[in-house]
């Protein structure tokens, strides 16, 4: 956002009373580009939406659970009925807010913002994936939803790589099972796939980092190459990545394939506690995505 913010005037920063430490460097260089909005997440979606109207690029930043459930109908019909140039930030997406509960573990935001029109969403997986899909949003004229998890995020890329809006990237390659994942939780699936790798099982892991729109051929090209789909989110079953995998390949009439969703089966996130320990309660540690491809291939 600083990176971009020097190139282009137009690029503002919005906040709910948060992002104090996260935009320090960005306030004191451009204190006329930054807007505290407080804990008023809905009008800050629509002073957005203002601010686009008039030319401008808002990045409009706060927790993910907030930023599209408490602000679902501004960003409905102030931003995607309008298709303005709107970009959503929202942070502590799955169970990064381990130890707050359900009422700040993202774990819908997927399925609310796949259902509107003109928006773009983007998950990176880790912090270089992070920079590229927020140059990517600032480049998209329209609404973009930007889901991220929080500081610390493990590396999942050791170089750099073309980032290409709605095409998934091929992290291992392999015939008997593909696990297709998006944000965070591919750290745990790389280490399963090695897991796997060590039993004798070959996987090729996709990290799908738009979920709209997406790579359809990636997901196809997965189907014919592979024996079985694993799909893994730190987010509901209904309406997420899962979700729109499983249309890919039911409307493109690649059957039968043995197919699975792992992540919460229709059911709010359990338990309190470390963001590690949120995962293994939820069933979505390593060893679950292990227990899971070896069970979907044994079915």
């Amino acid at each position: 956002m600083h990176d971009l913010a020097r190139e282009n005037k137009q690029i503002l920063a919005l906040v709910a009373d948060n992002g104090a430490i996260v935009y320090d460097e960005y306030r004191r260089e451009f204190p006329d580009r930054f807007l505290n909005c407080g804990i008023s997440e809905a009008n800050m979606v629509s002073i957005a939406a203002g601010l686009a109207s008039c030319g401008k690029i808002p990045f409009a930043y706060t927790i993910a659970c907030f930023i599209t459930m408490r602000a679902f109908e501004q960003i409905r019909d102030d931003v995607c009925l309008q298709k303005m140039n709107v970009k959503l930030v929202g942070i502590g997406a799955g169970f990064v807010y381990s130890n707050l509960g359900p009422t700040h573990q993202a774990t819908e935001d997927i399925a609310l913002m796949r259902a509107l029109p003109n928006m773009t969403i983007f998950s990176p997986a880790d912090p270089l994936e992070v920079r590229k899909a927020t140059i990517a949003a600032a480049q998209i004229n329209g609404p973009v939803y930007l889901r991220l998890a929080t500081a610390g995020t493990p590396r999942i890329y050791e170089k750099d790589y073309e980032f290409k809006v709605g095409r998934g990237v091929v992290l291992r390659e392999g015939s008997g099972l593909a696990i297709i994942a998006t944000g965070a939780i591919l750290h745990e699936v790389l280490q399963a796939a090695d897991e796997l790798k060590s039993l004798g099982i070959s996987v090729r892991v996709i990290n799908i980092h738009t979920l709209k729109p997406m790579d359809k051929e990636i997901v196809l090209k997965a189907a014919y190459d592979t024996k079985a789909i694993l799909t893994v989110e730190e987010h509901t079953v209904l309406g997420g990545l899962g979700s729109a995998v499983a249309e890919v390949v039911l409307e493109n009439n690649k059957v039968p394939i043995k197919f699975k969703r792992l992540g919460l089966d229709d059911t709010f996130p359990a338990g309190y506690g470390t963001y590690e320990e949120m995962k293994e309660i939820n069933r979505l540690s390593k060893v679950d995505i292990v227990r899971a491809a070896q069970s979907l291939l044994e079915v």
